[in-house]
């Protein structure tokens, strides 16, 4: 007995008595199985991070404090509003994308074409976006210092305004020159040198009595850090271990090292998710004005490909809401 190969109206064979199961072809079927999987994939990383926010709910870094740049508007304080431009311009490519798949099922080439573009367009504003915030994060705003306990202490104004290392610090122009590996025994190297040392910083923090610092400690009536009184900054100064600018795997001027760590790798993950799509999009747009899927007949693989964009852009609300809003 011979098996029966039942095909669909797009030319997709299933195998099987059954055509069609949930009215879908089997390439649709099979993304909707890979977006379940992905899905609980990026479920499981914003559970982790979560999880440790509750843990170090009264000393992770206050969001609006970090990611607070604007392109071109050097200086000024804008919270969020660069995030929020990142977020409205992938959901617009989301938009495009549903236009795109709307005029494959009207079979009309010139308008898959050109929605696709703008699709293409979104998602690379969006990676350049983000990586100019990797950029800004990870060469720090202000600097701090950090204490031999590991916990971050920052600078702040009378106003209670953080303000920067270079602003106050006392330089002694002595220069250090960083340990590479041309110069280190047995390839040994060290992470870029921060602006001031240890002793400048302080010097500059004695010369300065409107300066003061404050702790990783979240006030729980203000929901801002805590400030420490000029009197007792010293007995933390006096703790300080190394001079901190921007953030890495290992240091972060901001606060928790867990906080840069899920910060690299959720949106790094994410990135990468974008960026695949990006690359799909540009494939399936060269075949769309080359003719391909006008000559099947029928644009399903713009719907597919459209199926995974929505999903990227779905899950980067998620991000953007449990990461940079709550």
């Amino acid at each position: 007995m011979e098996a029966t190969i039942a095909t669909d109206s797009t030319g997709t064979s299933w195998s099987g008595g059954n055509n069609n199961p949930l009215g879908a072809s089997y390439g649709k079927m099979m993304m909707w199985f890979f977006i379940l999987s992905d899905a609980l994939t990026f479920s499981g990383f914003l559970g982790a991070y979560g999880l440790m926010r509750f843990k170090f709910i009264d000393s992770w870094p206050i969001a609006d404090e970090v990611f607070t740049h604007f392109p071109f508007l050097h200086g000024v304080h804008a919270p969020m509003y660069y995030v929020a431009l990142m977020t409205f311009i992938l959901i617009f490519s989301s938009v495009t994308m549903v236009l795109a798949v709307d005029a494959g099922h009207q079979m009309k080439k010139g308008k898959v074409t050109f929605y696709m573009l703008l699709t293409i367009i979104g998602g690379l504003i969006f990676l350049g976006s983000q990586a100019w915030e990797w950029k800004n994060f990870i060469g720090g705003s202000y600097g701090a210092v950090q204490l031999n306990d590991g916990k971050i202490v920052q600078f702040v104004d009378a106003s209670g305004h953080q303000i920067e290392l270079e602003k106050f610090a006392v330089s002694s122009h002595s220069e250090r020159t960083q340990l590479t590996r041309d110069k280190g025994v047995w390839f040994m190297s060290e992470s870029s040198l921060p602006p001031f040392s240890v002793e400048e910083v302080i010097a500059g923090f004695k010369a300065n009595p409107d300066i003061s610092i404050r702790l990783e400690k979240i006030d729980p009536v203000t929901k801002t850090k805590t400030i420490v009184p000029r009197a007792e900054a010293m007995t933390y100064l006096n703790e300080t271990k190394a001079v901190v600018k921007g953030a890495n795997l290992q240091v972060n001027e901001y606060g928790k090292p867990l906080f840069a760590d899920f910060f690299f790798f959720i949106t790094g993950f994410h990135g990468f998710h974008v960026f695949s799509g990006v690359i799909i999009n540009i494939i399936i747009f060269f075949n769309v004005i080359i003719g391909t899927y006008e000559r099947r007949g029928h644009y399903e693989m713009v719907e597919k490909v459209g199926l995974y964009w929505h999903f990227v852009d779905l899950v980067w609300v998620f991000v953007f809401t449990f990461f940079y809003l709550v």
